[in-house]
């Protein structure tokens, strides 16, 4: 049984979180990143940022219905893998990174797919 308690004592700390938590000790998409850094961390968090806004805008170039050329293909699926990009990193259960994507997906909406106000509705108000 010696050998069963000695490979106990080996074993790798890991920063997954099975419960959402707040802090910048992590593990987002690859084994070891950010790690403990504060500033990657910040980076992690900003990276997921942009990629949910750029989530948001080639929702909004790729609006058009019934699009079917190769570049509309192309966005469509580069907007479908960052997607997925997004939710992995979600998935760390961070919430400093669930934060930086909705905000990033809310901004990115804001900037480009909000109307435009016009004057009309500035009187109104």
């Amino acid at each position: 049984m010696a050998g069963v308690e000695g490979a106990k004592t080996h074993e790798m700390t890991s920063h997954t979180h099975m419960t959402f938590y707040w802090g910048k000790d992590s593990q987002i998409l690859f084994a070891g990143w950010p790690g403990t850094s504060a500033g990657m961390y910040a980076l992690a968090a900003a990276l997921v940022f942009f990629l949910a806004g750029a989530i948001e805008w080639l929702g909004h170039r790729g609006a058009g219905a019934g699009c079917h050329t190769p570049r509309a293909v192309a966005a469509h699926t580069l907007r479908v893998a960052l997607a997925y990009v997004v939710m992995l990193a979600v998935m760390s259960f961070n919430v400093g990174i669930l934060v930086a994507a909705v905000t990033g997906h809310a901004l990115g909406y804001i900037w480009f797919f909000a109307p435009p106000a016009t004057e009309a509705s500035k009187d109104a108000s």
